[in-house]
C-alpha cells in the first residue's frame, strides 16, 4: 500500500528559521523554503522583500499524516512565531515577514482554526492570536542558496536565530515544551 503524503503551508517569518524544527521530524518527507499569499508569479528573493508581491516567505512541508498528523505540525509551527503580531516576526518587519497558516483543504481549515481558538483560549499569550489561517495559493520554491540554510551555513543561521530574537521569544513562552 502506498502512503499517502499531504502538504502542509506555514509562514512564520524568516523562512530559514522555519525549516530546522520541521526538518528530519519522523514522517515528515521535504521542507521547502519559498514564496506565497502573492500575485506576483515566480518571484525572487528581492522582489519579495521589496513588500510589492504580496508574498510572505513561508515552507512547505510534505509528510505522513499517519505519521506526523497535521494537528502536531500545527502544535509545532505555534511554538515557532509570535503569534500575537502581525508586523512581521521578530527583528524581520513588514508584509513579506508576517505568520500565516496555508490551508490546503476544508479539513485542514478546521484543524487550524480549532489550533488558534485553543492557543488562543490557553492564556499563554496576553495578547490577542493574530496569524491568519488562509487558503493556500501557488507556492514558489525559494531560489537554491536558500534551500536548507540552516545546515549550508550553521553558524549564520544559529547566530541570526539568537540574534533576530526568535530563540529568546521561544524560550520565554515555551521553555521544555519546544
Amino acid at each position: 500500500m502506498e502512503k499517502k503524503m499531504e502538504i502542509a503551508t506555514f509562514a512564520g517569518g524568516c523562512f530559514w528559521c522555519m525549516v530546522k524544527p520541521f526538518d528530519e521530524q519522523p514522517g515528515i518527507m521535504k521542507v521547502i523554503s519559498g514564496y506565497t499569499g502573492g500575485t506576483v508569479e515566480n518571484p525572487t528573493y528581492e522582489q519579495v522583500c521589496s513588500g510589492t508581491t504580496g508574498h510572505v516567505e513561508a515552507v512547505q512541508i510534505t509528510y505522513d499524516p499517519l505519521v506526523f498528523p497535521y494537528e502536531k505540525l500545527l502544535d509545532l509551527f505555534w511554538v515557532q512565531i509570535d503569534p500575537t503580531d502581525s508586523g512581521g516576526q521578530f527583528y524581520d518587519r513588514g508584509q513579506s515577514y508576517q505568520a500565516a497558516i496555508f490551508y490546503q483543504d476544508e479539513h485542514q481549515r478546521e484543524i487550524a482554526e480549532k489550533s488558534k481558538e485553543m492557543l488562543q483560549e490557553s492564556g499563554r499569550f496576553s495578547k490577542p492570536i493574530v496569524t491568519p489561517i488562509l487558503p493556500a495559493k501557488v507556492f514558489y520554491p525559494a531560489e537554491t542558496y536558500h534551500q536548507q540554510y540552516y545546515k549550508k551555513n550553521k553558524t549564520h543561521y544559529e547566530s541570526y536565530h539568537v540574534g533576530s530574537g526568535r530563540a529568546a521569544f521561544i524560550e520565554n513562552h515555551w521553555g521544555a515544551h519546544k
